[in-house]
């Protein structure tokens, strides 16, 4: 599972300069049930606000599916031939505000936007400890209100090689491949958690983790 480093050395987020553009939000071409955020269309125009010492690589938004990537990790991305990020628009950087006082100030790279596609892998439900809201009925996307995850696991065949990508069953999740962990390390690309599936949690109502009955 791939998430940005809270209250880490390169902590950046940025926040859309209003008024943003945008357009309608992903739905199951199936269902018609929704995806994700709308989408944020061009002009790309973003304050950036740098936690950390230095602004990182990777850095999400207030919600919404798109996230920016700095340049150099656009390029060795592409270069690399890794797939399943979408976009790749240049981003222009109306302000930068500072939230960490130091005696120097950091060098702001150039930022791409960029989302991870909708891949066609979905979970293994019988290997994952899921809490739902709701009954699970469109086998297409597989949506369904979702209490909490405590650890996940994916259908194998079902995955058709994408390096960053979402899941049917969870769209806001991005997941990142082995391949794209190797190519995290290789590069030194901060800003970036990469979290194990099975030890993945997200619970915010603190509820706990299913019992075999639920899931």
């Amino acid at each position: 599972m791939l998430d940005d480093v809270l209250a880490g050395e390169y902590d950046t987020k940025f926040d859309p300069v209003e008024p943003s553009n945008l357009g309608d939000a992903p739905r199951c071409p199936k269902c018609g049930t929704l995806l994700g955020m709308l989408t944020w269309l061009p002009p790309y125009r973003v304050d950036l606000e740098v936690y950390g010492k230095q602004p990182g690589d990777f850095v999400t938004g207030p919600g919404g599916d798109s996230f920016l990537i700095s340049e150099r990790m656009a390029t060795a991305f592409q270069a690399e031939g890794l797939k399943g990020l979408q976009g790749f628009h240049h981003v222009e950087i109306n302000r930068v505000r500072k939230k960490r006082k130091s005696g120097h100030s950091a060098s702001v790279p150039s930022y791409l936007e960029v989302t991870a596609c909708f891949g066609r892998a979905y979970l293994d439900e019988k290997r994952s400890l899921l809490r739902y809201a709701e009954a699970r009925t469109c086998a297409e996307c597989r949506s369904a209100d979702l209490d909490t995850i405590h650890g996940f696991t994916l259908e194998p065949e079902t995955w058709s090689g994408e390096d960053v990508f979402r899941a049917r069953g969870l769209p806001g999740v991005r997941i990142g491949s082995e391949r794209f962990a190797a190519f995290v390390a290789r590069h030194g690309l901060t800003n970036i958690q990469l979290i194990p599936t099975e030890q993945y949690i997200w619970d915010p109502r603190r509820l706990g983790p299913p019992d075999s009955s639920m899931t």
